[in-house]
């Protein structure tokens, strides 16, 4: 009696449609990295122009010629104080993220391990001036900076910023998923709650705070609203009311404008290059928990 064999065939994907994947794939991306880089192109290359070249009908990719001179132009306009709005935004952002982090994870650390009774009805209460629009809490807010005498000044541009209830939700999201274990070690060490804090929750939860930093800055260096308001003399002004300036004059300088928007977002470019890793690492330390 002949005994049949049965011969299962594996197919075995083509290797041409798999290359061809990932040349659809690379092509994309390049696509896209091209028009994520042109609005840049457009900011230096409009930066380096002269008014003509920028909206002469004969427009080309590049200028006939680089004017370097509009650098030192910019910045000894008498009308804009550039560098002074510059320096004015950098500690605004440097001084506000060092504060709102020291605030908000201090608010979060508490709600997430002091054991209060009240914790949870705090925390919701927390959660509910997220729900607030701005618009309300603005003019309250202006009336009581402007009683402190705080109107032009660099404390009324930083200290109202200080705490965020949605940066303290996230601190508390965080520290609920913090080891207990540590903690617990370093109360046996002999450490109390402002010691476990600082010196074993702080430096275990640098990529966290680092990623929180990044946002926070980004946020206080491209503030508009609130700057513009209570910087109302060009000494307190910072780099977003410096550059509203340009398209509020009666005559636009087009190739300054190009050249101080170039120059105001170089600061957030570096900061995004260096520490863009935290960003990833952040938002994978935000994920709700009980």
């Amino acid at each position: 009696m002949a005994t049949s064999s049965t011969t299962h065939v594996r197919s075995r994907p083509r290797a041409g449609s798999g290359r061809a994947g990932s040349v659809a794939v690379y092509t994309v991306a390049v696509v896209a990295a091209l028009l994520f880089l042109v609005p840049f192109y457009l900011l230096i290359r409009n930066s380096l122009a002269t008014d003509a070249d920028i909206t002469g009908a004969n427009w080309k990719f590049f200028p006939t010629e680089l004017h370097w001179e509009n650098i030192p132009e910019l910045f000894n306009d008498p009308a804009v104080p550039m560098a002074r709005s510059m320096w004015n935004s950098l500690v605004v952002g440097v001084l506000g993220t060092a504060g709102q982090l020291l605030v908000c994870s201090l608010a979060g650390y508490a709600l997430a391990r002091v054991p209060y009774r009240h914790a949870n009805k705090i925390f919701y209460a927390v959660l509910a001036t997220l729900m607030i629009p701005s618009a309300v809490t603005f003019v309250p807010s202006f009336v009581l900076v402007s009683s402190l005498g705080w109107v032009s000044s660099l404390q009324g541009l930083i200290v109202p910023g200080l705490f965020s209830g949605f940066t303290a939700f996230l601190f508390r999201q965080y520290f609920l998923g913090f080891p207990k274990e540590l903690e617990e070690a370093a109360r046996i060490d002999g450490l109390g709650s402002w010691g476990t804090y600082w010196r074993i929750v702080v430096p275990n939860s640098r990529g966290f705070f680092s990623a929180i930093a990044v946002i926070t800055f980004i946020t206080n260096w491209n503030a508009f609203l609130w700057p513009l308001v209570i910087g109302q003399d060009q000494s307190s002004w910072t780099v977003q009311v410096a550059l509203s300036t340009f398209t509020t004059a009666q005559t636009v300088n087009i190739h300054e404008l190009f050249l101080a928007a170039t120059v105001s977002i170089l600061p957030l470019v570096l900061v995004f290059l260096f520490l863009q890793r935290y960003l990833v690492e952040g938002v994978a330390h935000t994920g709700i928990k009980g």
